[in-house]
Formats: structure tokens, C-alpha cells, sequence
């Protein structure tokens, strides 16, 4: 999709008041890649590897549940060296999530006990849980938490009940969402999920919807302070073919101070590592500096 023309004329009319607050913003260094959704995109060890840009790596997606059937979708890479990747993750202090959900697939949580059972699946099959006759598909690694990815899904959805039921838990399993960006989402199931308040983050994907950075300030704000409990990260595309896509120099001279100034201001979510290799990890790199 082609990005709005309009997007840094927007942005420049707050430029004036925000660029002199670029030097006291608050940093975390914190940058979230997606990764599995392009098999050219390297191993999930190379992401890791790739001078410590990433501090978070979601493994993209889950997409086929709540019908007592369960497809993991990794585009194409090879599930029995993931494991060892994981392991080599970790110990660089990277930690790895499964994110569930995304475009497409074949997944839905119409009931309580839909919900319940893609818990029991996700802690037996991928976290710290072990059951006779249950694969593990990484073998003996274990992910550090779940990151629901809240796109598709209708009103009776009750991916509230499959976060309630994951943060049983407890410590160290960690829990995520990657929501839209608009703000009240405008779909019940969303708004009940994150009304839980047991996601560790938020990451709010300010691009590929239409005028997904129009007033960017407003929205954040909202975001922010509806989920005060949770850091939120600032969800943005590697991409310069999706829409909303923002130039470097944007991120760092007006988004950045905006976005650095709320208490519980995270970091950034990148959209994915196949884009941002394919541009020569160019935005991430720098990106980087600014986070």
C-alpha cells in the first residue's frame, strides 16, 4: 500500500515545539523484531546475532487454533534447528516469544473452553510444561512467554479468558499484544483482553492501516495512559512499501520526543527482520540509536 502524502506535513506542524525535546527523552534501547514470515530472512539465531539491534525476537505466528487443531506457520524454516537458536538467544539475553494470531490462518477462540485448551497446548507444547504424548516442536527449549497478535477475531473472542489462563503461571512465563493502533480499538474482544492487565508490553502497530499515523500524538497518549501498568513499545515498519511507513529522520526529530515523554514509554516494535535486512538492517541500525 502506498504511503500517505500527507504524513510529514502532519508531523512537521508539531516539529517546531517537539525537536528541542529529542536530547532529554527518556531511551530504553529496547527493539522487538517479528521474525519467521519470510523464509530469505535468515535463522532466528542470525536475528539474535545481528550486533545486539534486537533485544526481543517474536516468532510469528501460531495461526491455526480453537478448533482442537494446531498449525505452526514459520514460512518455510527448518523447526529442528529452532531450538538450538532459542537456547543461543537466551543466553545473549534475547529473550524469544511465540506470537499467536496474525493475518490469516485458521484460528478463533469462540468459547471459555476454546481458550483453555490453546493454554493447556501452548504451555505443554512450548513453554515450561511437559505431558506424555504432547510433540514439542523446539524439543527441550522453552520460550519465555506468548505475544497475542489481535487482529482477526469476532465479539465473542475470549482471548481475555487464554490470558488469564497463561498468567497462572506465573513468573517466568510473560505475556504480550500486539494490537492495532487505533484508539478505543473498537472491537470488544480487544478492549476485555487488555483489560486483564497481565501484558508485561503493548506493542501498538502505528502503520499498515490507513491514516495509521494521523495524529499520532493523541492516540499515544491514549494508549499510555489507558494501560499505565503495562510498558507500551511504539509499533513501526521496516518496510517502505507498507503504509504508514516513516523515514528515519521522522522517527528520530518528531515521533521519538512525543512518544519518549509517557512514564511507561517502551521502546520500539519492528515490523519484521526480513524488511529490515532487506533494506541492509539500515532502519533498525539506526533506529537504535534513538530508542
Amino acid at each position: 500500500m502506498a504511503r500517505p502524502t500527507s504524513l510529514l506535513l502532519v508531523l512537521a506542524a508539531v516539529l517546531s515545539v517537539l525537536v528541542c525535546q529529542a536530547a532529554a527523552a527518556e531511551k530504553t534501547g529496547q527493539i522487538t523484531v517479528f521474525w519467521g514470515r519470510h523464509k530469505d530472512e535468515g535463522t532466528l539465531g542470525d536475528a539474535c546475532n545481528f550486533s545486539r539491534i534486537y533485544t526481543t525476537v517474536n516468532m510469528a505466528f501460531l495461526n491455526v487454533y480453537g478448533h482442537g487443531k494446531y498449525h505452526l506457520d514459520l514460512s518455510g524454516h527448518r523447526l529442528d534447528g529452532v531450538g538450538g537458536d532459542i537456547r543461543h538467544c537466551q543466553s545473549l539475553g534475547i529473550p524469544v516469544f511465540l506470537s499467536i494470531g496474525g493475518f490469516g490462518g485458521d484460528y478463533g477462540l469462540p468459547t471459555s473452553q476454546s481458550a483453555v485448551d490453546l493454554a493447556d497446548h501452548l504451555w505443554y507444547s512450548y513453554l515450561g510444561g511437559s505431558r506424555e504424548g504432547v510433540p514439542r516442536p523446539f524439543g527441550d527449549a522453552q520460550l519465555d512467554g506468548i505475544d497475542f497478535f489481535l487482529e482477526g477475531g469476532g465479539v465473542g473472542e475470549r482471548y481475555d479468558v487464554l490470558a488469564r489462563e497463561l498468567a497462572k503461571h506465573g513468573q517466568p512465563l510473560r505475556l504480550t499484544a500486539t494490537p492495532r493502533r487505533a484508539f478505543p480499538d473498537g472491537r470488544a474482544f480487544v478492549e476485555r483482553t487488555l483489560a486483564t492487565g497481565v501484558f508485561e508490553r503493548i506493542h501498538v502497530r502505528f502503520y499498515d492501516y490507513p491514516n495509521c499515523t494521523a495524529w499520532i500524538e493523541d492516540a499515544w497518549v491514549r494508549w499510555t495512559a489507558a494501560y499505565p501498568t503495562s510498558k507500551v513499545f511504539l509499533g513501526l515498519t521496516a518496510s517502505e512499501k507498507d503504509s504508514c511507513y516513516l523515514e528515519r529522520k521522522a522517527v528520530f526529530e518528531i515521533v521519538m520526543p512525543i512518544v519518549q515523554k509517557a512514564d511507561n514509554y517502551g521502546g520500539v516494535m519492528l515490523w519484521d527482520r526480513y524488511s529490515d535486512e532487506q533494506n541492509f538492517n539500515q532502519y533498525s541500525s539506526y533506529v537504535k540509536n534513538w530508542v
